[in-house]
């Protein structure tokens, strides 16, 4: 069983900052590309901001520049820095990791339960 928990979330004023936090924990193998999603009401769940086992990242177009993903291996953890946020930028945030949970057994994604963000004008 793999369980991943976010933390961070909460409510914060336009240009202000969060960072978000999730740990992988559970028969973990192995964990390849994890991420960071979001859904805001009525509306679909996107990518934020992706990154590799070996660091190379990706980020969706609306935070590029305010927000940096980042991930420590050996805690099985991956971060969300989000810096001058923006009222559109209020949704739940989801993390995702590419598991393997055991040797030989097939890789994954698991999905964290989500953590609410909320930016005030």
């Amino acid at each position: 069983q793999v369980q991943l928990v976010e933390s961070g979330g909460g409510l914060v004023q336009a240009g202000g900052s969060l960072r978000l936090s999730c740990a992988a924990s559970g028969s973990i193998f192995s964990i390849n590309d994890m991420a960071w999603y979001r859904q805001a009401p009525g509306k679909q769940r996107d990518l934020v901001a992706a990154i590799s086992s070996g660091g190379s990242t990706n980020y969706a177009d609306s935070v590029k520049g305010r927000f940096t993903i980042s991930r420590d291996n050996a805690k099985n953890t991956v971060y969300l820095q989000m810096n001058s946020l923006k009222p559109e930028d209020t949704a739940v945030y989801y993390c995702a990791a590419d598991v393997q949970p055991g040797w030989g057994r097939p890789r994954r994604d698991y999905w964290g339960q989500g953590t609410q963000v909320t930016v005030s004008s």
